[in-house]
């Protein structure tokens, strides 16, 4: 009899794409960031997320793990893109597929402390992460410069005092 994989372990060589959120929340042109602690991508600097749960909107998905692993509330304020991350083997099977819905929060409280899964959380600009050399996920300076290319042309939805939203996410693809 064989057993179907369950948690974490069911992540790898899906039946199916596994739904992720990401809470990209800015202040100015400082992104909120965490060094992840646990796989996918220990040590690597990102958005804070994770998996969406069963009976969760993205939304409220990512400020639920915005919370969990930095102590920080945001108002979700829309999509931001939507990320396929689609990793294979060498014999070309998927070993992983994740479809990540990025989404905008504005900035309500807190500074950020390190949570469940982060090491480290810090307010950083584009250049200074790239001045500090840290080691990122793919997706984290593409989804600063759609966030901050949103706010520059008045896409609401990015800083804490502009509260909108809406707009066409935009689609970014990760190997």
């Amino acid at each position: 009899m064989t057993t179907t994989p369950t948690g974490k372990e069911a992540r790898r060589y899906p039946e199916r794409p596994i739904v992720g959120v990401l809470a990209v929340v800015l202040r100015g042109n400082r992104a909120l960031i965490v060094r992840r602690a646990n796989p996918p991508m220990p040590g690597r600097w990102g958005f804070p997320g994770g998996v969406l749960e069963l009976g969760e909107t993205v939304a409220q998905g990512a400020m639920r793990e915005l919370f969990e692993e930095t102590g920080v509330t945001a108002e979700p304020a829309g999509v931001l893109t939507v990320i396929d991350g689609i990793n294979r083997d060498e014999e070309g099977r998927v070993r992983y597929h994740w479809t990540l819905v990025a989404v905008i929060g504005c900035w309500q409280s807190g500074e950020g402390v390190p949570g469940d899964d982060a090491d480290e959380v810090r307010w950083l600009t584009r250049a200074e992460i790239l001045e500090l050399n840290l080691p990122t996920a793919p997706a984290l300076l593409p989804l600063i410069d759609l966030a901050l290319e949103r706010n520059a042309h008045g896409h609401p939805g990015v800083t804490a005092d502009d509260r909108g939203g809406g707009g066409h996410p935009n689609r970014l693809v990760v190997r």
